[in-house]
Parts: structure tokens; sequence; C-alpha cells
């Protein structure tokens, strides 16, 4: 799995300053990576509709993530694999996500804004924001990349481990998910320092 992707655009006024917001999908699941997503946005080609991605349906994500990689100045989106989430914990792992998706846009950002509590280590000015996602908009582009690139990627794995239902809940402690769990046992794409995986490792 490639820990990031990217785009670009032509950057023709530099006269404001290059903002750039981060946000993550996929702290909660059981299963998969955690996404981060970091978009910095033309201040002169603003994108109607920008809202936190868990306030979307999935079609307004799908359709906002298009205008988001066709309109943005930059956008990257990478991840925090199983195994670094088991790891360093899942708040290192997003921060180390955050930090790649960062790290991978090819223009510079002077101002790194991050919804919620933490900043990655980015060598770049950062500002944590509560809520944010609601607040500015590249944080609301960001959660919708890192959300919609990650369920594609869940997707995928919905046709490696079947037995799971990852296309329907990905990955998230659903009553499905657990029964699952149960019946077919931990496979590799689990996070196994996550309690109920940890306690079916610890029975069997």
């Amino acid at each position: 799995m490639p820990l990031f992707s990217s785009g670009e655009m032509a950057l023709n006024d530099e006269k404001f300053t290059l903002i750039c917001g981060v946000d993550e999908a996929g702290r909660g699941p059981l299963a998969g990576p955690v996404s981060a997503a970091a978009v910095i946005l033309d201040p002169n080609n603003p994108i109607p509709g920008l809202n936190d991605s868990k306030k979307l349906s999935e079609k307004q994500r799908e359709k906002l993530a298009s205008l988001i990689r066709e309109c943005a100045l930059a956008w990257a989106v990478a991840y925090a694999t199983v195994e670094e989430i088991d790891r360093l914990n899942i708040l290192q792992a997003t921060l180390l996500a955050m930090r790649r998706a960062v790290q991978a846009l090819q223009v510079q950002p002077q101002l790194v804004l991050v919804d919620g509590l933490y900043c990655p280590d980015t060598g770049i000015a950062s500002e944590a924001i509560v809520k944010g996602d609601s607040k500015v908009a590249a944080i609301s582009a960001a959660s919708i990349l890192a959300k919609t690139d990650r369920d594609a990627l869940m997707l995928q794995l919905d046709e490696q481990y079947p037995h799971y239902g990852f296309a329907l809940h990905k990955g998230y402690p659903t009553a499905a998910h657990l029964a699952a769990l149960q019946a077919h046992g931990v496979s590799v794409v689990h996070r196994r320092s996550f309690k109920p995986v940890r306690v079916l490792i610890e029975r069997d």
C-alpha cells in the first residue's frame, strides 16, 4: 500500500499566505490504516459546499473530493499502517500520517491548521483548531479527502477479506463487525492493540 498520493496545480499568485488544512479519518476503526490529508485551497477559486465530512452524504463527499483534487493548489493523502498504529498508539500514528501528508505536498505551506488538539511536527508554523473541520474550509477539504480515500481503500480490503463486511462499516466496531470477528477470528488488517481485537487474541 502506498503511504501517500498527491497532486498540485500551478501557483499564480503568491501575495496571500499559503494555508494548509489537515485532518484525519479512521482513528476509531478496529481494522485498516488511519489516513490523513493536507490541502492548500486556492483563495481565488473557492469550492462551495465544503463541510466536515461527517456532515456530508457519501455522494456529496465524492463530488467534493473530485472538486478539491481539481481546484486545490496542492493536496496529499497519506497513511499510517496497522503495524504503525499497534507499535506507536493511534494518536502518534495519526500524527505520523498527518506529517506524511504535509511533507507530500508539492507546494510548501506557510501555515498548517490541524483539526483537533494536536499538531504533527512538520517544521512549519502550526495551529490546532477544535472542530476545525466545521470552521476552516481547508480543514473541511482535508477531512473529505481523508475520508473518501480511506473508504476506497476499505472497499479494496473488503475484496481481500470478504468475511468481515469492511465495505459496509469501513472497519468500525459495529455489531456486525464484532460478530464477524467472533466467527472468523482476527485478520492481518485488524489492529491488535485495540481492545475488542486484543481480547479475542488473548482468549485464543
